[in-house]
């Protein structure tokens, strides 16, 4: 594809996700509240918090400095950006020269530390415990991140991700034990990732009052939102590009880019459907636990890269 058309692409398929990130968050409390034969908050809830916030006054502590202003904008900012490099539409990585794993995965980690760093600078008990708390998912789930990353890019022999794509789209990929385990270790750190229950350890609202984001207010608030459903949706992407990228155009065309339209939220809903189901069997685990269930994603990694090794 023309490289000017793909970044095209990059940038209207980052504001999809941008825009119906909230709103996928709000289909998976619906489906929660279901469940639980509640009546639940509306679809739109999410849109309706995110614009009555963006009209509040913002209240700043004293003791906070700029990287807790900046902290919002460096999350969105961020999250945008993957979206842009993810080929959630398309096989091929919309910004090619950037497509790589290892780009992905800092995009992802810097949000976390500027997050971890303003809940520790603004002097708030709760916001350092969560941020301590965030830093600790981090370094649970991250590791599984990029074990599978590196297993993926030595099955496919890069690891730019349009590249990787194309090939478990169009079938030159070989499906192997190495790809099920990886693909299934995969999903277990998404899921931590997303700071679903039960490792909803960092914002804890019943105990530490949404952690680092405790101290912000107003408009940043609405922004730290919108970013943290944003990243969810983002994460969703990455997992569908590397592991499901069926459906995605692997040649410019309008049938191919409207079928992707309607293909990538058909799965992403499915995604949140199924971790609506998890949320609604499990409670939160306690903060000393959390490594000792991690182990079993951290072994399914490793496995993955035995198997490799062993050409399984």
């Amino acid at each position: 594809m023309n490289p000017f058309t793909l970044f095209i692409i990059g940038i209207l398929q980052a504001i999809l996700l941008l825009l119906l990130a909230p709103l996928y968050s709000g289909f998976a409390r619906v489906m929660r509240a279901k469940m639980h034969s509640r009546t639940g908050p509306p679809l739109m809830q999410n849109y309706r918090d995110i614009r009555k916030l963006m009209t509040r006054q913002e209240v700043v502590s004293e003791q906070a400095g700029w990287i807790f202003r900046v902290t919002p904008y460096v999350n969105l900012a961020c999250m945008f950006l993957a979206a842009m490099v993810i080929p959630a539409l398309t096989t091929a990585s919309p910004l090619e020269a950037a497509g790589d794993l290892i780009l992905i995965v800092y995009l992802f980690a810097l949000p976390r530390f500027f997050l971890a760093v303003a809940g520790l600078e603004s002097g708030s008990s709760l916001a350092g415990i969560g941020a301590r708390r965030e830093l600790l998912v981090s370094a649970l789930a991250e590791p599984i991140l990029l074990l599978v990353i590196f297993v993926m890019a030595l099955l496919t022999k890069t690891t730019n991700l349009g590249r990787i794509s194309t090939e478990v789209a169009t079938g030159v990929f070989p499906f192997s034990l190495a790809y099920l385990l990886g693909l299934a270790a995969f999903a277990f750190a998404a899921y931590i990732e997303m700071g679903k229950l039960p490792f909803d350890l960092g914002e804890a609202e019943q105990e530490l009052q949404e952690g680092p984001l405790a101290e912000y207010s107003g408009r940043s608030l609405a922004i730290l939102k919108w970013s943290v459903y944003f990243k969810q949706l983002v994460l969703v992407a990455l997992f569908m590009a590397l592991f499901i990228p069926f459906g995605a155009m692997t040649e410019l065309s309008v049938v191919g880019f409207i079928l992707a339209l309607i293909v990538f939220p058909l799965k992403a809903a499915l995604w949140y459907f199924i971790a609506a189901i998890f949320e609604n069997a499990m409670a939160r685990t306690r903060f000393m636990n959390a490594p000792a269930v991690v182990w079993m994603a951290l072994g399914m990694a490793l496995l993955s890269f035995v198997f490799y090794l062993a050409n399984v």
